[in-house]
């Protein structure tokens, strides 16, 4: 009795789902996305869309075929396709699935039969995500035959963005049920859960921008002891010049120092001064970046992360060596291990690579679970 009630609530709001026609066609659109994923191509002479080839440097003598198709897979098909313009249209098509049950006279019938109200609010809640599941599977399953026939590499990884990308909506899902079960509006849900995602996404780019500004810093913090120590031994090389010389030291036997300066180093060697400014200045910007990254993290670490969810599936995808031809060729032939540019990046990659999966799922579901909490509580305790 309990799974037939169950499943006439899903096949109800599949029926809904379906009137409003969003649903054939976001599937018609992913059709779409792997034609265009399929389009592009890489040989040994270069980049081909459709049957035209474009010589250049960029061919499969530096990148494999596998390497480039999980590469337009994870750098466009699923940060932007699945995750904005799917989401987008799933939000749309979703969002109105609790405000048109608790609003025009819709529930009372439904309340009136046996069932009850939790598993009424959560069936409807997964026929949400069931919704966005169907469209990445199409849009998987094309990328993964593509991959197949045309790469010859069967990557099942590619599946790992079904679980990845329900879970990127379901963060966003729950403050939409939660804003509709409150308001009873379709319009308002909608509105206020992008002005939220989008609210997320800023909140990440501060965070990448403040752990950025923090490691910047970091080195230049770590670099300063080095060069303020070798302006001072230049500075006593300089005194032990002049007192070779019998010539009088500033600051020492009675000799005045310059203005400014506080020992007879600085005054030997003014770069000195400037060398010991800069390294407090450094300590300075530091603690300041440093307070202000333990901020926006704090902010962050009770938001759900959207952007991180997502890089999961690279992290899982792609091997860290599979891109170093193509890294190399955008480096434009190597810019050197010493590089400043590269050891910040490798400081940040550190960083986010330190975050794990299960604190970045962890605390985005733990957020999920409240606002889901909330909402049923609402549902049941709400006189409809």
């Amino acid at each position: 009795m309990i799974l037939m009630q169950t499943k006439a609530i899903f096949i109800d709001a599949y029926r809904e789902l379906n009137a409003k026609k969003l649903f054939w066609l976001t599937l018609g659109l992913n059709v779409i996305a792997v034609a265009l994923f399929a389009s592009i191509g890489i040989n040994e002479r270069g980049f081909t869309i459709l049957f035209w080839t474009f010589d250049g440097l960029f061919n499969t003598s530096i990148m494999s075929r596998e390497t480039f198709y999980k590469f337009e897979f994870v750098t466009w098909g699923v940060p932007i396709w699945l995750s904005w313009g799917t989401v987008i249209l799933a939000l749309v098509s979703t969002s109105g699935i609790i405000p048109d049950l608790v609003s025009g006279g819709t529930i009372e019938p439904i309340l009136s039969k046996p069932i009850g109200r939790i598993r009424l609010f959560l069936t409807k809640y997964l026929t949400g995500l069931l919704f966005v599941a169907a469209q990445i599977l199409v849009f998987s399953t094309g990328c993964f035959l593509v991959l197949g026939i045309r790469a010859g590499a069967w990557e099942f990884g590619l599946f790992l963005a079904i679980p990845i990308i329900i879970a990127y909506f379901s963060y966003l899902f729950s403050f939409c049920v939660l804003i509709g079960i409150v308001t009873r509006s379709t319009i308002t849900a909608l509105l206020l859960t992008i002005v939220f995602w989008l609210f997320v996404f800023v909140v990440h780019i501060a965070d990448v921008s403040m752990v950025a500004e923090r490691e910047r810093t970091a080195i230049a913090l770590e670099n300063a002891p080095a060069m303020v120590e070798s302006q001072e031994r230049f500075a006593q090389k300089r005194i032990e010049q002049l007192i070779e010389q019998g010539k009088p030291i500033p600051g020492q036997n009675g000799e005045p120092l310059p203005s400014g300066k506080v020992d007879s180093l600085e005054a030997i060697n003014p770069t000195l001064k400037t060398a010991r400014q800069k390294m407090i200045d450094a300590q300075r910007s530091f603690d300041s970046r440093n307070t202000w990254a333990s901020r926006v993290y704090t902010l962050k670490l009770i938001l759900p992360k959207t952007q991180e969810t997502i890089g999961l599936l690279e992290r899982n995808l792609i091997a860290s060596d599979e891109l170093d031809g193509f890294i190399n060729m955008l480096n434009g032939l190597e810019d050197g291990d010493d590089n400043p540019d590269n050891e910040l990046g490798e400081r940040i990659d550190a960083v986010y690579s330190a975050r794990t999966t299960i604190w970045i799922l962890g605390t985005s579901f733990i957020f999920e679970i409240i606002l889901l909490g909330l909402s049923t509580i609402i549902f049941v305790r709400r006189d409809f």
